[in-house]
């Protein structure tokens, strides 16, 4: 072997290890392939878009008694299809009320208008200028979910959120939106040690700490909130019915398993939309 033929196989040798060091390579979007995608990350290597293949199908009619919220945020989702003006949104309030299948609700209804959702967790919230960056040029509408959103002291999300909600030196993108659903309306906890920093001058105003106004800032960068809260009892009810129809039970059923739903919310402590849900697929899946 010559002296140039040990130098190559050398060569190749380094090669190799150097490519098992090198992070995977990222896949390009399939824009085809979904009309939702979730961000996905393997350590501290890229991230990419991963194509959610069996979205959740909910409609805009399957949601019961939150008739005010759900006009309010198809119009704006409508005006961001159409390449209208249109806010960021911020869903908070009771828990399984509808927040985030109102938004699942808005994919399914605007999908065939260029809507797309992606879906990103609160540890990659850090990743929000590159996902904006990655769909910047695109034609669809991209709206970014954040689901179950809230934050602890120092999380290095909460900062990103606020940047790429109204904070950056770069314009907004025409092509992006951020919905958001928490049970917090301010997003982070709320504690009494915080009014320690509020004190009145002497003609008596008063001037908010600067920790109770690091915790508002967030939400208020959101352009619209809808807040949702508790079902009555007839609510519930109302929302049972919806399902167990969905599930092929007759009205004479549905009837009878009143009195069924109300014992299975007062066990599990809610009245809740997602508590009706569950209560009418065991429900039905017993009679089938």
């Amino acid at each position: 072997m010559t002296s140039l033929e040990q130098f190559l196989a050398r060569a190749e040798q380094v090669l190799a290890r150097v490519e098992a060091l090198l992070p995977p390579a990222v896949p390009a979007p399939d824009w085809h392939a979904a009309s939702a995608f979730r961000w996905r990350k393997r350590g501290t290597g890229a991230g990419w878009l991963q194509p959610v293949t069996h979205a959740s199908r909910i409609a805009l009619d399957d949601l019961h008694n939150v008739s005010a919220q759900k006009a309010q945020i198809e119009q704006n989702t409508l005006q961001f299809v159409q390449g209208r003006p249109a806010n960021n949104v911020l869903l908070t309030g009771a828990r399984g009320t509808g927040k985030s299948s109102l938004i699942k609700a808005c994919l399914n209804r605007f999908a065939a208008d260029g809507l797309r959702l992606i879906e990103v967790d609160k540890a990659d919230l850090a990743d929000l200028p590159d996902i904006i960056d990655l769909v910047a040029g695109r034609p669809e509408k991209f709206v970014v979910f954040c689901d179950d959103l809230s934050f602890e002291e120092g999380e290095s999300g909460y900062k990103a959120l606020k940047v790429a909600l109204d904070g950056s030196i770069t314009a907004q993108s025409d092509n992006v939106l951020i919905y958001a659903t928490s049970n917090r309306r301010h997003l982070m906890p709320e504690r009494m040690s915080d009014n320690a920093s509020y004190r009145h001058d002497e003609d008596g105003d008063l001037h908010p700490g600067e920790t109770v106004e690091e915790k508002i800032s967030l939400s208020e960068r959101f352009g619209l909130w809808l807040s949702f809260y508790p079902f009555k009892q007839d609510d519930y009810l109302d929302i049972v019915a919806h399902w167990l129809a969905s599930f092929g039970c007759t009205p004479g059923q549905i009837e009878e398993a009143r009195g069924d739903a109300l014992r299975w919310a007062l066990q599990r402590g809610s009245r809740s939309g997602r508590v009706a849900w569950q209560f009418a697929r065991d429900y039905a899946g017993k009679l089938a």
